[in-house]
């Protein structure tokens, strides 16, 4: 059977996709091999053409009908995550705030973490330049633009991991990658397994997965994109422990006793 797998183009998804989109480990079924940036994946996920997908932990609250939580995979912060930047110090109450799309699980911090704000949604490449331009007063940044906003002259106005630390103690579930229920039981295994040795091989590989991450680097370098990738594929990629499914938990938890979302069933393949 041939499964459609789709990822972000960012340096993070390519280094733990590389052994099994590049033949480093063996499969037992087919890839077609989809790359479009997180909240159009989100978006597309509803369409349910996509049988595994990297899909945004507060976009599963919407989908928990349609595919599982592969327990591989998952990007989650852990001392860093997004980070809302600016020209200089200001507040964000009543501002304009451009986000990297509705269904991100960035978003969905943001939305727990200031009450009143206008969101103003465009790709996450774009908010660097919306915020330097005046377009809008800050912006929501994912991906490398998390460590690279300083060399933009933007100035750090918040950071969601320290609201979510202060908060819950917990590590930052940010992304997950998803599989459809449609497809068969013994495939879901298979193809967690194939996510696992994947995730493994870049592990023990580190420069030769950054090597093909470098297709994705947007400008980085090689080592800024090896510390990038290397940020969010980490020993809760591989397999996904308990203290960061209580966290998937607690966040849905927060969203709905503040009225932003009904909290889903937890679905996740191990």
């Amino acid at each position: 059977m041939k499964l459609r797998v789709a990822h972000t183009p960012d340096a993070d998804d390519a280094f733990m996709f590389y052994a099994m989109m590049e033949g480093r480990i063996p499969l037992d079924f087919e890839v077609e091999h989809i790359i479009e940036d997180i909240e159009s994946l989100n978006k597309r996920a509803f369409q349910e053409n996509i049988e595994v997908t990297a899909l945004s932990v507060h976009a599963y609250a919407y989908l928990s009908d349609r595919y599982r939580i592969l327990s591989a995979g998952a990007s989650v912060g852990d001392g860093y995550g997004p980070i809302v930047v600016a020209g200089d110090g200001i507040e964000l109450e009543g501002r304009r705030i451009a986000i990297p799309g509705k269904y991100t699980s960035a978003s969905l911090y943001l939305k727990l973490a200031v009450s009143d704000y206008e969101p103003v949604e465009m790709r996450f490449d774009r908010i660097i330049d919306a915020v330097k331009s005046g377009e809008v007063d800050a912006g929501l940044l994912i991906h490398e633009g998390q460590i690279t906003y300083e060399r933009h002259g933007l100035v750090k106005v918040l950071d969601l991991w320290e609201w979510w630390k202060e908060k819950t103690s917990l590590p930052m579930p940010l992304g997950v990658n998803v599989i459809s229920r449609k497809v068969p039981e013994e495939l879901q295994k298979k193809f967690l397994k194939a996510m696992q040795d994947s995730i493994e091989y870049a592990l023990k590989n580190p420069d030769e997965a950054t090597d093909y991450a470098m297709k994705y680097s947007r400008g980085m370098d090689f080592e800024t994109t090896k510390r990038f990738a290397m940020m969010y594929v980490n020993e809760y990629t591989y397999k996904m422990p308990e203290n960061v499914v209580k966290a998937i938990e607690t966040l849905f938890d927060m969203a709905e006793e503040r009225g932003i979302l009904k909290k889903p069933p937890l679905d996740i393949l191990f």
